[in-house]
């Protein structure tokens, strides 16, 4: 039986875990360097000894990460016919039974192939957490459950492609892998990100400089989230009550005029925003 996603959060915040260890490189967009990132640490880890594997990384003609990705050992990925096609997906079983210390396993939030041991990726990265694995992956924020609908109100463009969010709190280390949008845009024309023929309809559409501010925004803030729930797990867990002062508070001063109440409701907002304490002093 399944576990749900309560049974898999209870068991990672356990104190001794029985389970595989999952590190989440995210991005706010392709091309900022996320699966660069997490072959370099998968190469750095096998230089200290650690048993490191290739479960799948998507290389799609990028010489950088095909000169990376040689370097490591790479399971064979599983064949599968559909349609009268033959795919190729990453074979969990075959990973389980070489029993790796690491796996990579790129784009968390592809969608398999009919006929595949699980409908999504990462319900097979919960496989591998649950074979005692640990598990290097990389996601981008539009993959998000919960951003997926204000991505497409940003960019106008549809996220088919999904990952609950309730899988990201599972990471013990999310990792933003960071770039600014004018070196981004920058590296698209370059054609280091996308082929020739592709590069002037990224620019046009999904990689206008509008959107790419914003959703770095997105990115920016989701990792501040898991870094805050991080942060007061730990002080629950340590029993720790006072004020470390990491926590941003926001104060405005008031007097009996009427437009006292404007100033309280623009505080309170950018206080939600910023996840803020608020204090109101009379004066």
């Amino acid at each position: 039986m399944s576990k749900s996603p309560e049974q898999w959060l209870e068991e990672i915040s356990a104190p001794e875990k029985k389970r595989g260890i999952l590190k989440l490189f995210l991005g706010y967009a392709p091309g900022v360097g996320k699966t660069y990132n997490m072959l370099s640490e998968a190469l750095r880890r096998r230089s200290r000894g650690e048993d490191v594997v290739i479960g799948v990384v998507e290389i799609r003609g990028r010489k950088g990460i095909a000169d990376l990705a040689c370097q490591l050992e790479s399971v064979p990925l599983r064949k599968i016919e559909y349609k009268g096609a033959v795919f190729e997906e990453m074979d969990v079983d075959a990973i389980i039974a070489r029993q790796p210390q690491v796996v990579l396993v790129d784009e968390l939030a592809h969608t398999n192939i009919p006929g595949s041991k699980h409908r999504k990726r990462y319900e097979d990265v919960l496989d591998l957490l649950d074979a005692k694995i640990d598990v290097l992956s990389t996601v981008n924020v539009q993959h998000l459950e919960s951003l997926a609908p204000t991505v497409q109100a940003i960019t106008g463009i549809a996220v088919r492609e999904t990952v609950p969010d309730w899988v990201l709190q599972l990471a013990s280390e999310p990792v933003m892998v960071d770039l600014t949008p004018e070196a981004l845009l920058n590296r698209i024309r370059r054609g280091d990100v996308y082929t020739a023929d592709k590069v002037d309809q990224a620019l046009k559409n999904f990689f206008r400089r509008g959107n790419l501010i914003a959703l770095r925004e997105l990115a920016l803030q989701q990792v501040a989230d898991e870094v805050d729930r991080s942060l007061e797990s730990y002080r629950t867990a340590k029993k720790i009550e006072e004020n470390w002062g990491v926590r941003e508070r926001i104060a405005v001063f008031i007097s009996t005029k009427p437009s006292a109440q404007y100033l309280i409701a623009r505080a309170a907002r950018r206080a939600r925003r910023m996840d803020a304490d608020l204090y109101a002093v009379h004066g």
